[in-house]
């Protein structure tokens, strides 16, 4: 092949990869990541250059790419952290893994176009990278452009599927364009290597010229053309049938569901990050939620729909719990105490059409629930999940709640949390940076038991401190995430509640951070109006005696406790009565003052701005299903190719000792087979085979070097018996239990070979070579194949007679 075809070649797969990536500009604010991606590609492509012209074999040029683009995915997103600036360690990966999880959080936080953050630059930089590579090893390396479309398919999908509305026909043409001139490069470099390419308006028959019948394209070329049109067709279609992205928890989206069937099962994990920023800033308050009940003081009666209680460092999610049918009456809360003040009282709440979430909202604690359909309980969370597809759209349902007016004395004087509960909700993460910690002994400085440390936390956030709410602030993620935002000092709620958890915990205080809505705004016909904008999270700490105890940290949203003020608590409901159904759908104009601003804020008149201008659309919500539909199939594909040598090597040993047939050709094969396994299976616990030896020569070596028992040195020595007949015997007689003596064979090996060399044979083992050895046999037969037959059909150009 000459070195300018080859190079056009390189040239067309960077090409290509570029054109597809151009599909993902959409989804971020700047396109100065392309322009790095670029230059790093055409870095990583002239080092595959450089290796196909030493030149190296083929794995190895792709093993040079590869660690090279880690060297500079390493000189450009982890230099500090790397030796000399490039050469990566542990501290590198440890940074990767750490911008990785920020940049998936990131993902499913913002709405497109999202901020150009570090980790999001990683994804995308290191997407094209990776893709780059596939497309370059395949069309390049290993000369087979067609299936390079697959990870060009796969970068444009994934960009199509993070869109809301898919990605546009420019970036589909450009995509198309890239491979369909990669596979025009490859068939042109197919062909110089057989003869000369004729040109011109001179066309030669079609039996002797190798055009197609038309006169025009050559059979090859059209032959790419059709896997491209293919290709592409998959690539219209995909992008379509991916999954709907809305906002998720809060938002009119299915949300995750149990797992399992029947009374059992476990409901999965949820970040609320997008739902909740989104939720909150749409254009138009829309209605999800519409209800009546018969609360005096609706201001502490927030709809609670889940807690979350796992804390990673990076970000709060739910634990996978076991779940149950709901009970008639939901139990006692856990550490209530009898001498705390209570009140039940009575909701009867609707969901609107367009609100469909898996979790259902209610005030907390619920002590009954009324609802038709597949529900289930939660019991440590105290939530209701739908099973399966059963969502709240349209739902009308009654919740039994209790009002717990606990005193401050009580709180301050609540004994130690039972120990179980204390380890589980005070984990913090190593990774968690110590400023946290420090900042939260600074803050409580002073307080003389969990109780005051907690309320001095919540004033701290909420008017203390000089912290801003914003919904638009972009604070980013990861372990220091909760540094950044007690820096700059400026967030929303999830912001606040995440923080001041994250603090409690440090400070032995277990909690948890609980999502849902604020109360919503009052009507004229006496219902409450919950909008998305109603959307809220906020901590929730532990006292044995009261139990789950709500704070609020948030500066001019909801209400703070009274428990948590010096005032005493207010008598908040009348006594149990049955409230009339809600059957309100009106929207609600804007939020109402009351749900979004504590009352001493309201005295003063000082929340008349709670909210800030939104603008963004109620449908576009947040990217996480088509990121975990990618980083599935990425994680899917990382887990599968290291076990490829073992899988291929279980595949062939079921093969050869599966051999069946009476006839002596099947025993002969059968036999031969054996012996194949043999030598292969010693090869994989380090004894390399010697061709040059005799069957019963080479079973003695594999004795003596694998030290095997009597019973396994026995089996080695019938199969290599059998295979002297075969080979030298006039009528070889048939052997059986060939299959066995193999077992025993290999177990021997094993029972004398150390921990490593048993790891080594069964995930590497060195008899996966004979898969590069046949794929060259059959590539090396097919080029001579080739030679003999073209020069007869296709005339090389002659010889130039010198003068």
């Amino acid at each position: 092949m000459d070195m300018s075809g080859r190079t056009r070649l390189a040239l067309c797969a960077a090409a290509a990869t570029l054109l597809a990536s151009g599909a993902m500009l959409p989804l971020v604010e700047t396109s100065g990541w392309l322009v790095q991606a670029a230059v790093l590609l055409a870095l990583q492509s002239g080092v595959g250059a450089l290796a196909r012209r030493v030149p190296l074999a083929r794995p190895l040029t792709v093993a040079a790419q590869a660690l090279v683009t880690l060297l500079l995915l390493t000189l450009v997103f982890a230099r500090e952290q790397a030796l000399a600036g490039v050469v990566p360690g542990p501290e590198v990966f440890r940074h990767f893994g750490t911008l990785l999880e920020a940049g998936s959080d990131d993902v499913g936080r913002y709405a497109i176009p999202a901020p150009l953050t570090d980790g999001i630059r990683l994804m995308l930089v290191g997407g094209v990278l990776v893709v780059g590579l596939a497309v370059d090893a395949l069309a390049v390396t290993f000369r087979t452009a067609a299936p390079a479309g697959l990870p060009l398919l796969a970068l444009y999908s994934i960009a199509a599927g993070l869109s809301g509305d898919g990605a546009g026909w420019l970036w589909f043409l450009l995509a198309a364009s890239g491979y369909l001139l990669l596979l025009l490069a490859e068939g042109r470099d197919r062909l110089s290597q057989w003869g000369r390419v004729f040109g011109g308006p001179a066309r030669a028959p079609a039996s002797s010229s190798g055009l197609d019948g038309d006169g025009g394209a050559l059979a090859p070329v059209r032959t790419g053309r059709r896997i491209g049109a293919v290709a592409l067709g998959v690539a219209l279609v995909v992008p379509l049938g991916l999954p709907a992205l809305d906002g998720g928890l809060l938002d009119d989206s299915d949300g995750p569901g149990i797992g399992g069937r029947g009374k059992g099962g476990t409901i999965s994990a949820v970040n609320p990050l997008v739902a909740l920023q989104n939720s909150l800033n749409q254009p138009e308050d829309r209605e999800v939620i519409s209800y009546r009940t018969n609360a005096k003081d609706v201001q502490d009666l927030y709809l609670r729909i889940v807690s979350l209680d796992q804390f990673d460092g990076t970000t709060w999610k739910t634990t996978v719990r076991d779940v149950e049918d709901v009970p008639a009456r939901l139990p006692e809360p856990p550490g209530l105490s009898p001498t705390v003040r209570r009140t039940e009282i009575q909701t009867n709440l609707s969901a609107a059409d367009g609100y469909a979430q898996n979790w259902l909202p209610m005030p907390y604690p619920a002590s009954q629930v009324r609802i038709e359909g597949r529900w289930r309980y939660e019991p440590v969370g105290r939530t209701v999940v739908g099973d399966r597809k059963q969502t709240t759209r349209g739902a009308q349902y009654s919740v039994n709640s209790l009002v717990l007016e606990p005193t401050a004395e009580q709180l301050a004087a609540a004994p130690p949390p039972p120990t179980a509960l204390e380890r589980e909700f005070t984990k913090v993460p190593d990774t968690l940076p110590s400023m946290v910690a420090e900042t939260a002994r600074k803050v409580t400085r002073g307080a003389a038991n969990d109780y005051e440390r907690a309320v001095k936390l919540q004033d701290w956030f909420a008017s203390d401190g000089g912290f801003t709410y914003n919904t638009q602030v972009r604070a980013g993620s990861g372990p220091a995430a909760v540094v950044r935002f007690l820096e700059q000092k400026e967030g929303f709620c999830v912001h606040f509640s995440f923080a001041m958890a994250s603090m409690a915990r440090t400070l032995g205080i277990p909690a948890r951070v609980a999502v849902g809505f604020t109360p919503g705004s009052a009507q004229a016909n006496g219902t409450m109006s919950v909008g998305l904008r109603d959307a809220h999270a906020w901590p929730e700490l532990y006292f044995e005696g009261v139990g789950w105890t709500r704070f609020e940290p948030t500066p001019n949203r909801g209400s703070v406790p009274d428990y948590t003020r010096d005032q005493s608590p207010t008598d908040d409901a009348d006594d149990p009565a049955t409230p009339e159904p809600s059957t309100s759908a009106a929207q609600s104009p804007q939020p109402s003052q009351s749900s979004d601003c504590p009352r001493d804020r309201r005295r003063q008149d000082g929340c008349s701005s709670a909210l800030p201008p939104l603008a963004v659309d109620s449908d576009d919500g947040g990217p996480p299903v088509g990121m975990i539909v990618g980083g599935s199939l990425a994680a899917l594909v990382v887990l599968v190719v290291p076990l490829l040598p073992m899988l291929w090597r279980i595949r062939v040993r079921a093969v050869r000792l599966g051999v069946g047939g009476r006839t002596e050709a099947d025993a002969a094969a059968r036999t031969l087979a054996a012996w194949l396994e043999v030598t292969d299976t010693a090869w994989d616990h380090g004894i390399a085979p010697e061709e040059s030896l005799t069957p019963r020569t080479a079973a003695a070596r594999i004795v003596r070097l694998g030290q095997l028992d009597t019973a396994a040195a026995e089996s080695a020595h019938r199969v290599a018996a059998a295979v002297e007949q075969i080979l030298y015997a006039p009528r070889p007689l048939l052997a059986t239990g060939l299959a066995d003596d193999v077992r025993r064979l290999r177990e021997g090996l094993r029972a004398s070979a150390n921990r490593s060399t048993r790891l080594r044979a069964t995930l590497a083992p060195r008899s996966a070579a004979r898969v590069m050895w046949a794929t060259a046999d059959r590539w090396t037969a097919l080029r001579l194949g080739l030679r003999e037959r073209l020069p007869k059909r296709w005339p090389t150009r002659p010889a130039a007679r010198g003068g």
